[in-house]
């Protein structure tokens, strides 16, 4: 991408007002849900599927399997979690709680009284286990792709990020900078697709909120280890069976925290993508596919 390009997408980061007219120019479909608008959506028949999307990037993230779960006769749900995507910028504090109500209303209102398999990439991975420590009978199966929720050594700019003022100061001079080269940063086996990540990346980002929202994220879910590993905890208390999926090149969720995983979850089937980063549910969508097949075949298989 030309750094004119690049230049002008950074600038318009958090710059522009949602209106209606806004949201004419977009694709899929939205729900006024009592935790706020949200953004989705959902094709195919078939058992249900819901694919939840990490800290900034959303739902495109999923593109590939998402279009890979209906071409095999799934019914799938993607959506846009709140203060990110084309969903609503709410106010108070994005907690694993607030992000868990908007998955309970959205699924509750979409696909009413049906289990589902339930995926969560990245921070995603805090979001979904928040739900299925509450409601487990709901969930065929879970999937965590690189999840975010394992004690971790945070990088300085998230400790600086914490501290108030500090964040709020930093994420208004370099947050959108920060967030958009970050995107898309660990695409490692299909560079070629960089320009189209960064492209769809900004064209939510550019909506006023998407900073306040991931900086409030970053503080209350992503950094609160206290909160979130009691969550993983109680999903395998519940009994909620587990598939993982982690790279080892992984520089924004690091591999290592996989072994705390291990010991929440040691009868869960784990994947280990060699030399993969941290987005290869995008950057590998063919060989994370296989994986995710195989194991919901098999996990039908065992419900007969």
């Amino acid at each position: 991408m030309e750094k004119s390009r690049m230049k002008k997408l950074v600038s318009e980061i958090d710059k522009i007002e949602f209106t209606r007219e806004e949201k004419e120019k977009h694709q899929g479909s939205f729900i006024n849900l009592p935790c706020g608008e949200t953004h989705y959506e959902m094709a195919g028949d078939g058992e249900a599927v819901v694919l939840v999307h990490g800290y900034a990037t959303p739902y495109f993230i999923y593109d590939k399997i998402f279009a890979f779960l209906v071409g095999k006769g799934y019914k799938v749900i993607r959506y846009d979690l709140l203060g990110r995507g084309l969903s609503e910028r709410v106010a108070g504090d994005y907690t694993p709680d607030l992000f868990a109500r908007q998955l309970k209303e959205l699924t509750e209102a979409l696909i009413p009284g049906e289990k589902f398999y339930l995926f969560g990439t990245s921070m995603g991975g805090a979001v979904v286990t928040a739900y299925a420590a509450k409601h487990p009978q709901n969930i065929k199966k879970l999937f965590l792709l690189a999840p975010a929720g394992m004690e971790f050594k945070a990088p300085l700019y998230m400790k600086m990020a914490k501290k108030k003022g500090l964040g709020e100061l930093m994420f208004a001079t370099l947050g959108g900078k920060l967030l958009l080269n970050g995107s898309c940063s660990e695409l490692i086996h299909c560079p070629q697709a960089r320009d189209y990540y960064l492209e769809k990346f900004a064209e939510c980002a550019r909506y006023k909120g998407f900073l306040k929202a991931t900086l409030s994220s970053l503080r209350n879910t992503i950094l609160r280890p206290d909160i979130t590993v009691p969550n993983y905890i109680q999903t395998a208390k519940n009994g909620v069976s587990l598939c993982t999926i982690w790279g080892t090149a992984d520089k924004t969720m690091p591999y290592y925290q996989s072994a705390q995983l291990k010991s929440i979850f040691p009868d869960m089937h784990f994947y280990t993508f060699q030399n993969s980063g941290h987005i290869f549910l995008y950057d590998e969508g063919e060989r994370t596919c296989e994986i995710i097949i195989k194991e919901l075949e098999t996990a039908e298989c065992a419900e007969k």
